[in-house]
């Protein structure tokens, strides 16, 4: 982290052809009040000196016993070598000492109980502000309606996206999807005139990170393009964990800002039934493996009596494969884990999951496309001065022991030729399962990870497989390739399991029409 501010404010400084200390400043007023912590580095910043020395310097990054010296840049002449390692660097720890308060914050009494119920939100994937507790909210993040449906009476517990409607909502919308009264010309609800027998359903991820929709935006790190406009959405991108999932492939509902358009599994559901509308979950975690058990416990919200049945869509792409371990291939999980992971999680499913519900297992992806198509291309960090490509990024974090998959963010061929067989291996025990067990409430289904139709997709339409994958980290699908995996998993499902998507509601078009005429929006 600090090697990519220091990196920024040099690189600022060298873009407006300013002092560091400007830079510093610019940066600053780019930066919402609150964020701006890293202000006080300035004094501390030496045009002469790459970010790794700074940052060492500061004892913010270190080098233990009989471990590598950890660089993003070129390494350091000899004298800032002996500089960054003198005992006169000293002169830095109140700096460090301020990081290291700031981190600790939670110490405050005052701030020890929010902190402790943003750990258990975090933990547990429920949303912050949650007054009647049923898992759904009216506050956009900290897992509120950008992961799950807006609630539409957070006083009432009984209502909630998802739920099939009370009394065919003829006082009252319980089901927050906007249908509700009586049609004056003849008595009936409207919500058992046209969602009665309509087949309707939600839809619910248990993902990790890629299904979360991890983005940095590039223009953070891009000195080219930034302005304060570039960090107006830090906020919002913190308290959602530098997740996008109102964007994402399975849970997006709202238009894109951050590189491509919007296409998800949701929408067409929701195009396909306009009484589907808000029933959407999206329960992943950053760094999830396949033991899901926890997170499904905690943040599913299905009440099987009650609500309508669900899609659930398994998917864990990668993480199964994926660590920052040194040796890497010891840390991933093995088949038989895996199969054990998925039929746990599966048959808790089934106790909790409304009969004719649908689970869609997701097989893992072939990650050699990552290094393939970008390590010899210039990092957003490394495109004013063309000095870092993702290959040296890969190696920074491995070093560091954060790479996202050092099995596939490696030069060692062998190694991501072992990473995927790995994967494939994985894979296989998910189809089994699709093809061998059987539940009470639902049926089950397999489908590769989409990757190659993917790019095939998008060389059509005159793109580049590059362009696939989120240019910060290096590592995750990004919004476009989200969009068209959508339209690539939704073509199967229509032809293979059309039983999974539910019928077309006729009435669609009079529900929006009553609707604009009600107000809505």
């Amino acid at each position: 982290g600090c090697v990519l501010v220091v990196s920024v404010i040099e690189q600022l400084a060298q873009w407006h052809n300013s002092t560091v200390k400007a830079a510093m400043e610019r940066l600053c007023d780019y930066i919402p009040g609150k964020y701006q912590i890293i202000c006080h580095m300035s004094c501390c910043i030496d045009r002469e000196m790459n970010a790794d020395v700074v940052c060492h310097s500061l004892r913010l990054c270190k080098q233990d016993p009989g471990q590598p010296l950890c660089h993003l840049y070129s390494p350091p002449k000899l004298h800032h070598l002996c500089e960054l390692m003198h005992p006169s660097a000293f002169i830095f720890l109140p700096l460090q000492k301020s990081f290291m308060g700031f981190s600790s914050v939670c110490a405050f009494p005052l701030l020890a109980n929010l902190c402790e119920k943003i750990k258990y939100v975090l933990r547990n994937k429920v949303p912050f502000e949650d007054s009647d507790g049923d898992k759904f909210s009216t506050f956009p993040t900290l897992r509120g309606y950008h992961w799950r449906g807006r609630d539409c009476n957070d006083k009432n517990t009984t209502v909630y996206p998802g739920r099939r409607p009370d009394d065919w909502d003829a006082k009252s919308d319980s089901n927050c999807n906007g249908i509700w009264g009586v049609d004056p010309k003849d008595g009936i609800p409207y919500e058992e005139k046209f969602c009665k027998g309509a087949d309707s359903k939600g839809v619910v991820l248990l993902g990790d990170s890629a299904g979360a929709h991890f983005h940095i935006p590039p223009e953070w790190m891009t000195v080219m393009q930034m302005s304060a406009k570039s960090f107006a959405n830090l906020p919002m991108a913190f308290s959602d964990e530098l997740d996008w999932p109102q964007f994402s492939e399975i849970t997006g509902f709202l238009n894109s800002t951050i590189g491509g358009w919007t296409d998800s599994l949701y929408l067409r559901l929701r195009k396909r039934n306009r009484c589907n509308h808000r029933d959407l979950q999206n329960i992943s975690q950053n760094g999830i493996r396949g033991r899901l058990i926890q997170e499904i416990r905690s943040g599913l919200a299905r009440n099987q009596l009650l609500d309508n049945p669900a899609i659930v869509v398994y998917a864990t792409i990668g993480n199964d494969v994926c660590n920052g371990e040194r040796d890497t291939l010891a840390h991933m999980t093995t088949p038989k884990e895996m199969l054990s992971n998925v039929v746990q999680a599966l048959r808790y499913l089934d106790s909790h999951l409304p009969n004719g519900s649908h689970v869609i297992l997701t097989g893992l992806v072939d990650g050699r496309f990552l290094w393939d198509n970008l390590h010899d291309r210039y990092h957003p960090l490394g495109q004013l001065n063309k000095d870092v490509t993702y290959s040296q990024l890969y190696s920074f974090l491995d070093c560091l022991q954060v790479s996202p998959c050092s099995g596939w963010l490696t030069p060692n061929e062998t190694l991501r030729n072992l990473t995927t067989e790995r994967a494939l291996q994985l894979s296989n025990v998910l189809k089994e399962i699709a093809r061998s067990e059987k539940f009470a409430n639902f049926d089950i289904f397999y489908m590769d990870f989409p990757l190659r139709q993917t790019a095939e997709e998008w060389r059509k339409m005159g793109g580049e497989p590059w362009q696939l994958i989120e240019p910060v980290d290096g590592f995750h699908p990004s919004q476009i390739a989200a969009a068209l995996g959508t339209g690539i998993t939704w073509q199967k499902a229509l032809h293979e399991w059309p039983q999974v998507l539910g019928k077309e509601n006729p009435f669609n078009d009079q529900i929006e029409a009553i609707f604009k005429d009600q107000g809505g929006h």
